[in-house]
């Protein structure tokens, strides 16, 4: 995602990130609310992906993935380190309700990963040809029949077999230069 002109905002100073952060702040704060289920740890995580964006501001390539998903990379490390420091701190178990901490422990890897999963199978998908992108949903995500599927586009089934043959192996390599591994 960018601003409204188009322009990926620049992390290396303070006016890039709190643009970054007006672009996808409120989204990451609801992704990690939705993982913590707390909304201070919520805040403090929010606010700990964004300084470590800004310190690692050099690690950020456009090219493999948006903005977004490099963020929501980073919440996500940061909600499970959050999650792991109140494990390893048992004294703070006393300051906060433990079926609390426990569930939002378990929701962390839960959720997050499933959540994380979602958007990153979203911008591969966003990098491949329409018509494989489309064969794919359909075949794939919408489980569909190919048979029904090959008669709405108009096209042979071995055709549409193939556009989906060739649709994952685009995705593959899509999500190879992402770094992610399926």
């Amino acid at each position: 995602m960018s601003d409204p002109d188009g322009a990926v905002p620049s992390l290396d100073d303070e006016d890039g990130v709190m643009a970054a952060y007006r672009l996808h702040g409120a989204e990451v704060y609801r992704f990690v609310l939705r993982g913590l289920d707390d909304p201070a740890s919520a805040q403090d995580v929010t606010q700990e992906t964004f300084v470590k964006a800004w310190r690692h501001a050099d690690r950020f390539d456009p090219e493999v993935a948006s903005l977004r998903v490099w963020l929501f990379g980073i919440a996500r490390n940061t909600m499970i380190d959050h999650v792991r420091a109140r494990r390893a701190r048992p004294w703070q178990g006393a300051l906060a309700d433990p079926p609390t901490v426990e569930a939002a422990a378990g929701s962390v890897s839960d959720h997050a990963d499933a959540v994380l999963d979602g958007w990153l199978v979203e911008e591969g998908l966003r990098r491949l040809a329409p018509h494989h992108r489309e064969a794919l949903v359909q075949t794939h995500l919408l489980g569909r029949p190919y048979d029904e599927v090959a008669a709405e586009l108009s096209i042979p089934v071995g055709t549409l077999r193939s556009r989906v043959f060739y649709a994952m192996r685009a995705l593959r390599a899509a999500m190879d230069e992402m770094g992610v591994s399926l």
